[in-house]
């Protein structure tokens, strides 16, 4: 059956491209990845050209690109939809997003939302005692002191006194009481220091959350105050004359929140507790949903883990409904809406590129007239098993048209490891050559991987399948570290869109898996987006790896938390981060880079003295000097050597680009 012309849509839909996108990433018509920060294909990046700019300066993959445009676009794009639905709904109050710095806390990124962030009215939150020290130091500068300042987390004395002292400054901070006890050290602060601080509480819902994040929510919750605690702490504010402090509540239903209808009973609940707390005599104001919108890692538009089915406008139309409904029913003014969704404003700013600098295949597809000629060898030992493998794989081609698809698969592959089992067998008693036994192995190969293939098409679920991604699959060598670029995907089992960056043009001919750098089984990326829906896909289309060219790709949605979660596993740091922003002139520009990791800094983190790693080196060389097993020359190489590597990147620098 002859194959259709290979074309760009295809690429895109292969990969997903369009799916999890989000109008942010496309393929371009000379079949590279062009990421539009705006969303308008007029303002677009050809991330190929990026990444040979940077060879061109001296910086090699992998390498971290952030975009803050698209940054920006993300914060008015939240902004947007909660004002179209605040107008829709004849809402009387204001919206205000919060990006917690612990989704992303990279200088160069906070810096860039606090920016950015008073540009669309947002403000930031701490969800620790380092954190709220570092926003304040953030939000110093004149003309962003009103910057709204939430603080959560657990809170010790120091804390909560130094969000009273912030406040005294004439900062907008609330510290939002999570634990019973917190409420007397705030209470003590504020006493001590002449302070009317701006309190906040956090409630624990009944309603759950869902996901690997759904512990957030519901009574066993390490977050928040129960109905009996919160009725406590409006007494004691009542006793030490602070009711009138109280002004925000806040809840949080969890992370990457994949279903809508999961937000809509939680809302409700928390508007009602808020109209009770108004009924009680706190003032209120403010209305803090907390996180929870998600980002669709796979492009399903599902409620599935890594996907969602709900808009940014659908979201945001039914948090505004939803309180005002309950808040209008209680007669109760309508407060100022929060939401800490960070991981929708950031994860789709950031994408890792990296190259593969090595692969492991198995043979390729066998010799049909040499396996014929074999067949056909009128000797005695006409080979059976060979036979029944070249049956089974000249049928392969007609499963899409099979009655049953995966009914006919699972016969090919029972039949195709029955023969091979049967040839092993008669190899083992000398009744098969080894000409016919290559035959076979090539041929069984060559059937594992177009049962793989079908399967993963066709979207076959069986258990017999199960195995052969890790039997039959291509293993590419990344040029990265798992654990330290994207943690999640060994972690949690994240997925995260994967895509190679050029040759899109080309119809991609192998199946593959990623192995990174570490010396680890578990770096590695085996698991991949199904934008379809269907079952997660166990390999990534590939291309075959050209000597000397590189073969780079990109990982996409990678700026929420997996930079602060990397580790340094095998002493692989930080990699090159790059902020590309458009540019008129030139269509984009570096605006700037901070340099990933040497190895001399990576030792330094971990307490080591490189000084001292040095001098030792040096005195084994003047030894080996000595012993005439160096030449002067041959130790001063070694020691250039050693002191260039020390100044080096830690990832692979001499592979093609």
């Amino acid at each position: 059956m002859e194959q259709q012309r290979w074309t760009l849509q295809d690429a895109a839909d292969l990969y997903g491209v369009d799916a999890w996108g989000a109008g942010y990433v496309a393929v371009t018509p000379r079949g590279t990845i062009e990421v539009r920060p705006t969303q308008d294909p007029s303002d677009a990046i050809d991330l190929d050209e990026v990444i040979e700019g940077l060879a061109e300066r001296g910086f090699t993959t992998p390498v971290l690109l952030r975009f803050p445009d698209l940054l920006r676009h993300r914060l008015q794009t939240i902004r947007d939809a909660f004002d179209t639905a605040i107008a829709d709904n004849e809402y009387t109050n204001t919206y205000r997003g919060i990006y917690p710095i612990k989704v992303n806390q990279s200088a160069h990124l906070a810096e860039a939302m606090r920016t950015f962030g008073k540009e669309v009215g947002f403000g930031l939150e701490a969800g620790s005692k380092p954190e709220l020290l570092a926003v304040l130091g953030l939000t110093a500068q004149p003309g962003y002191e009103q910057t709204v300042v939430i603080c959560n987390g657990y809170k010790d004395e120091e804390y909560l006194e130094t969000a009273v002292l912030a406040t005294k400054l004439g900062r907008e901070v609330v510290p939002v009481i999570e634990r019973f006890r917190e409420l007397e050290h705030l209470i003590a602060a504020a006493e001590k220091h002449g302070v009317r601080p701006r309190i906040g509480v956090r409630c624990k819902p009944s309603s759950r959350g869902q996901g690997r994040w759904g512990a957030s929510t519901g009574e066993r919750s390490k977050f928040g105050l129960s109905a009996t605690e919160m009725l406590s702490l409006v007494e004691r504010l009542k006793r030490h004359n602070m009711l009138d402090c109280l002004n925000l509540l806040h809840f949080h239903i969890g992370s990457q929140v994949p279903d809508i209808r999961r937000f809509k009973d939680a809302v409700s609940e928390l508007a009602r507790v808020y109209v009770e707390l108004v009924r009680l005599g706190a003032p209120m104001g403010r209305i803090d949903v907390g996180g929870g919108m998600g980002v669709d890692y796979i492009g399903s538009g599902s409620a599935r883990d890594g996907s969602m089915n709900y808009s940014v406008a659908e979201y945001a139309s039914d948090v505004v409904h939803r309180i005002k409904t309950v808040c209008d029913e209680a007669d109760v003014p309508h407060p100022e809406i929060l939401t800490e969704s960070g991981r929708a404003m950031v994860a789709h700013s950031s994408i890792l590129i990296f190259d593969v600098f090595g692969r492991t295949r198995f043979t390729a597809d066998p010799d049909m007239a040499s396996v014929r000629a074999l067949i056909e060898d009128p000797g005695d030992n006409t080979p059976q098993p060979v036979a029944d493998l070249a049956d089974a794989f000249e049928r392969l081609p007609s499963t899409d048209t099979a009655d049953d698809p995966a009914a006919y698969l699972v016969e090919i592959w029972h039949d195709a490891e029955g023969a091979r089992d049967d040839a092993e067998n008669l190899f083992g008693y000398g009744h098969l050559s080894l000409t016919a036994r290559g035959a076979v192995e090539r041929l069984h190969a060559a059937i594992g991987r177009g049962v793989m293939a079908a399967a993963q098409r066709l979207e076959i679920e069986r258990e017999e399948f199960d195995a052969l991604p890790d039997r039959f699959s291509d293993l590419y060598y990344a040029n990265l570290s798992i654990f330290q670029s994207i943690p999640d995907s060994w972690a949690i089992d994240q997925l995260f869109p994967v895509c190679p960056i050029h040759r899109l043009e080309e119809r991609p001919t192998r199946l593959g898996t990623f192995a990174d750098l570490t010396c680890d089984s578990d770096g590695k990326l085996d698991h991949f987006p199904n934008p379809d829906g269907g079952p997660t896909r166990r390999t990534l289309p590939m291309h075959e790896v050209r000597e000397g060219e590189p073969y780079r790709l990109a990982v996409f949605m990678v700026g929420a938390y997996q930079e602060v979660l990397g580790d340094l596993h095998n002493l692989f740091g930080d990699t090159h981060a790059v902020h590309v922003q458009l540019d008129d002139e030139s269509g984009w520009a570096i605006e700037d880079v901070v340099n990933g990791d040497t190895v001399r800094e990576v030792l330094e983190y971990l307490q080591y003295d490189v000084a001292d790693l040095r001098e030792a080196v040096r005195r084994e060389v003047e030894r080996a000097i000595r012993k005439n097993v160096l030449t002067p020359r041959d130790g001063q190489d070694f020691l250039r050597h050693y002191d260039d590597g020390l100044d080096g990147y830690t990832y692979l620098e001499d592979h093609p680009r």
